[in-house]
Parts: C-alpha cells; structure tokens; sequence
C-alpha cells in the first residue's frame, strides 16, 4: 500500500473478519510511504499542475521510486491506482484480484497523480462509485475489504459467498429470521414451506425483481439486453 498516510492502516481493516484473518495471516498488508521519496528538506511529493491551474499534483519521480520500492518486495504482482475516472470495482474485477498474488495499491491524493508514472508503471485505475473522496485510503481499504474475504479460509461458510449480490449478475433476495410475526409483519409463507425447491424459486423471483426495480442497468446485463 503506497500512501501518504500510513497511520490510517490497517484502520477498520483491523476488525472482524478481515482482521481476524491478518492475525491468523491469511492476508498481510505492508505500507509504504510516499513521503520516505519526497523530494528536498521537506520531503516534497507534489507540485503546480502543467498548464496552471488550482491544487497540486503527485510528481512522477516521487511516485515511480515509492512504486518501485513496493514491487521490490512484490515483483509479480498487479499494481491499482485507486481514482474516480478510473473502471468501476466490481465483484467480477474482486474475484480477478482475490486470484492475484498479491496487489499494489497506490492512494492518490491533492488534484491527482502526474499521468506519466501511470503509463510508465501500468497502473491500473479503479474507482470505488461515481464522486470524489479527498484521497483513496478509504477507496484502498474498501477493495481490501471486498477482496480479503474472497481469500481461502476467510468466510466460515463458502456456500454464502456464491448467493451474495452480484455473483449472480443479480442483486441478493431479501432475508429474514426468527421472530416469526413482528410489529405485524411475517416471514414469506414460501421460506417456512420446508420445500427446497418452493424456497429456492422465491429467492431467485426476489433476486430478479429487486435487480428489475434498483439496478435495471444489471438487469439489462443479466437478460442480454444491455451491453457486456
């Protein structure tokens, strides 16, 4: 994890499965900081866009030496520049990540990073939704999260992970639980029928009407009407 900021991690990722997974080391994360490869006395990373203009720019050099410390230590792995012009973090591109051995993140930060450093190192940018944070800590942390519970031994049950939103290019049906009748509502009829197959139809109905209604640009996927 290239960043400014190395303080803020493991952060969340700390806590519940994925952080019980680091401590049984399923995962590992390492940080390396940008600011170890500023430039001059004050350890300089960014400087005046080309062009002018408001804000700063992370300099190639700085970025490229702190990338090229990272991949020293992780030479064959891909490496993500987390933006928001970047392609969409899908569960399609987690899994693909999740089979990787190992990933190298870089956090942007101040207007973005010089476009040079990310042709130079193939950075592949990924964006976490359609607006803008102030740096991509948060965007790296989510991807982790997202990936890390993809990894061997991470999800108790790994029948879960195959019914969840999007493994199915459809959002996940709703679910219930005890009690049975609360503040006048019921459990759908079909869940306590016994019958797998009744059960089995009512979550795909769900999964398919709740994708229709919330994400029709999915759904348009998923039927082959919309472009793939």
């Amino acid at each position: 994890m290239v960043t400014l900021f190395p303080e803020l991690f493991p952060g969340p990722l700390a806590a519940s499965l994925a952080g019980d997974a680091l401590k049984r080391g399923l995962w590992s994360l390492d940080t390396v900081a940008l600011r170890d490869f500023g430039i001059g006395r004050h350890r300089q990373v960014d400087d005046t866009p080309a062009g002018g203009g408001a804000g700063m720019v992370l300099r190639a050099d700085v970025v490229a030496a702190a990338l090229d410390a990272a991949r020293a230590k992780a030479p064959d792995v891909p490496a993500v520049y987390l933006s928001p012009r970047g392609e969409p973090l899908t569960q399609a591109l987690v899994r693909e990540l999740a089979a990787a051995p190992g990933v190298i993140l870089l956090a942007g930060r101040f207007e973005g990073l010089d476009q040079r450093v990310i042709e130079a190192r193939a950075l592949r940018e990924v964006s976490i939704g359609d607006y803008v944070l102030s740096g991509g800590e948060l965007a790296a942390m989510v991807l982790i999260d997202a990936v890390v519970r993809l990894l061997p031994g991470v999800v108790g049950k790994v029948a879960s992970l195959a019914e969840e939103s999007f493994e199915a290019g459809l959002l996940e049906y709703p679910h219930y639980t005890r009690p049975r009748g609360w503040e006048g509502l019921t459990i759908p009829e079909a869940l306590l029928s016994g019958d797998h197959k009744r059960i089995a139809e009512w979550r795909r109905t769900e999964a398919e009407r709740l994708t229709r209604e919330r994400r029709p640009d999915l759904w348009a996927r998923h039927t082959g009407k919309g472009r793939r």
